[in-house]
Order: structure tokens, then C-alpha cells, then sequence
């Protein structure tokens, strides 16, 4: 079974295809990096314009790398949110309108749910139950308790920021570039880590999770310090401080649930220090640690095309209906027109 994926929920369309679930046979993306770096963040209007350009050269590349062609395809999985509205259409309308001309089974995607898959896909294996999984990116920081194919219980989310937004903003009010979380792991390479004691936002207060303050705290150093900054420093403690709080949160997740399985995943899972820290935990308390290789953490359709498979069968009964959404509860039914 041939699965083709579309990604298109930001700034990275993404096509690929995907045997029986788990054998990458193609995996694409064009980047828009260059185009939003002038912005300092992703504009959406601008981002879905590059959707509709980049998106069917991609699909004939994917087809040309994995040397198939549309008639070898068995059924298409697309994300239908959460993300920018703009940017979900174009990859909605394409999956559906090639669905519809081939007579293939359309699949409706959750993003989120997409990214925890990867981290099975990368060991080519089923998804395995029950789970903790961590989800932090741009857009997100969630944590989840998983039971079963689209069954999560959400234990906590952002009240505010995600962490790749709050390294985003750091960056760009340092002059770094954009995005932030890359030129912020190479500066703070080398950098002392408990030069600048930054706070754990919400630490040992539940699940949810708040970056906004931590913000602020990295911007009053800056104002403090002055001509004394050290920014390999500063950029070493910011991540150290992001590495404790999402570390904290999933052991106490982990421990109060009794799992034995951790699943992160998302664009700032491809952190350094982050994966750092998540390794020691995982040696501490003797747990399964999942994390997608670099190239999976980021939006990519082979993520999709993977959950698509394996959860084909809980599209609900009419798939058609899908819509995109920019807010979407994992777990919950797809939204419908």
C-alpha cells in the first residue's frame, strides 16, 4: 500500500510516499525559510501563495525520486489542521481534487498526531501503546497521554508562547536571524549555561506550561547587562531553561502516570541540548525514549502519510467532509464543512 502524504499547515510544503506505513520510498519539502526570513516569522497570506506555486512540481519530484507514478498510489493523507488557514487549503484542496480524479481513499491528518508518528515511522515500526508524548514546536507545547490510534487525553498545553516561537522572538530581538531556534543553539554552543539564572516557568505546578514570563526575564537581562552581555551565555541558559521545564514536565507526567514509553517530537525536539536532557532522563528512570531523527522533527509528509495508514480506518464515514481548521483538538472528529 502506497500511502501519499501532503503537509502544508506553515511555511513547508511537504510530499511523500510511504509503504505499508513505515518504508520511505520519497520525502520532499520546499523550504520557504528564505522567503519569511525578511519578515522575522511567517506571514500567511505569503506563505500560502508559495503553497500553490511549490506544491505540484513537488508531487512530480516525489513521484520521479520514488519512482512511481499516480496509478501506483493506493490512498491520500493530507493535514487538515491544526495550522494557518491559508496554507491548510492548498494542501487540502490538492489532496481531495487528486482523491477525487484517481478514486483513492482521502484521509483526513492531525498535525500533531503526525508528529508523534514520526518518531515510530523512524523506527519502522507500528505506533506502540500507552505513551507520554511531548509536543513542542512553533505553534505548540503539548503533552499527552496516549492509549490507543486517536485516543489522547491532554494533560497540558501553552498558556501562551510555544518555545520555538519564544526562541524566535529571543532571536530576532538579539539580531540573530530568523529562524530562532538553529542560530540560537549554534550561538550558545560553548556557552555557560548557569551564567544567567533564568526562571522554569510553572515548575512543579501541573502540566501546562507558560513561556511568555521566561521571555521577559531573557529581555531584562539584556536590558541589565547591556554592553556586559555575554550572548553565548545567554543563548546556553535560555536553552537550559527550556530543557528543564519540558524535561519536568514529562518525568512528572511519567511518574504519575506509571508509562514506561516517551514520545517527543516537533521542531524543537531537533535541539541539542533539549535532546541532551531528554537522554539522561531516559537513562534516569530507565523509560523508552522515542525521538524522530532531525529530519522528521520539522513538518514533513512523511509523517502524514504515516499516521494516514494507520488510522485510515477511523476517518469517521465521510472523509469528504474534512475541512481545514486552524484549531483542532488531537483525538477529537475531524471538522467538517
Amino acid at each position: 500500500m502506497i500511502t501519499l502524504g501532503i503537509e502544508s499547515s506553515c511555511d513547508d510544503t511537504s510530499i511523500a510516499l510511504v509503504e505499508d506505513g513505515w518504508r520511505v520510498r520519497a520525502s520532499l519539502i520546499s523550504s520557504q525559510i528564505e522567503v519569511h526570513r525578511r519578515f522575522g516569522g511567517v506571514v500567511p497570506e505569503v506563505a500560502a501563495r508559495k503553497h500553490y506555486e511549490a506544491i505540484l512540481p513537488v508531487l512530480r519530484e516525489a513521484l520521479g525520486t520514488a519512482g512511481l507514478g499516480l496509478g501506483d498510489l493506493g490512498q491520500i493523507a493530507c493535514t487538515v489542521g491544526p495550522g494557518l488557514l491559508g496554507p491548510l487549503l492548498v494542501g487540502l484542496s490538492t489532496a481531495k481534487g487528486l482523491a477525487l480524479a484517481l478514486e483513492l481513499p482521502f484521509i483526513p491528518v492531525h498535525h500533531l498526531e503526525a508528529h508523534l508518528a514520526a518518531a515510530f515511522l523512524a523506527r519502522e515500526q507500528e505506533p506502540a501503546y500507552p505513551y507520554v508524548g511531548l509536543i513542542v514546536s512553533g505553534g505548540h507545547a503539548t503533552l499527552v497521554l496516549a492509549t490507543g490510534p486517536r485516543q489522547f487525553t491532554t494533560l497540558g498545553r501553552t498558556a501562551d508562547d510555544a518555545p520555538g516561537e519564544l526562541l524566535d522572538k529571543i532571536a530576532r530581538h538579539l539580531g540573530l536571524g530568523y529562524p530562532g531556534g538553529p542560530v540560537i543553539q549554534k550561538t550558545g554552543a560553548g556557552g555557560d549555561p548557569a551564567r544567567y539564572p533564568l526562571p522554569r516557568p510553572l515548575a512543579g505546578r501541573g502540566y501546562g506550561f507558560s513561556f511568555s514570563g521566561l521571555k521577559t526575564a531573557v529581555l531584562h537581562v539584556v536590558r541589565d547587562e547591556g554592553d556586559r552581555l555575554v550572548l553565548p551565555d545567554l543563548c546556553a541558559s535560555l536553552q537550559a531553561a527550556v530543557r528543564d521545564t519540558l524535561c519536568g514536565k514529562l518525568e512528572a507526567a511519567l511518574v504519575e502516570t506509571g508509562v514506561r514509553r516517551a514520545v517527543v517530537a516537533g521542531g524543537v525536539a531537533a535541539n541539542a541540548v533539549l535532546r541532551a536532557g531528554l537522554d539522561e532522563l531516559a537513562g534516569r528512570r530507565a523509560i523508552d525514549l522515542l525521538i524522530p531523527p532531525i529530519a522528521l522533527c520539522t513538518d514533513n509528509a512523511a509523517m502524514v502519510a504515516a499516521q494516514g495508514f494507520h488510522t485510515a480506518s477511523l476517518s469517521g464515514p465521510d472523509p469528504w467532509r474534512a475541512n481545514a481548521c486552524a484549531d483542532w483538538a488531537m483525538g477529537d472528529p475531524f471538522p467538517v464543512l
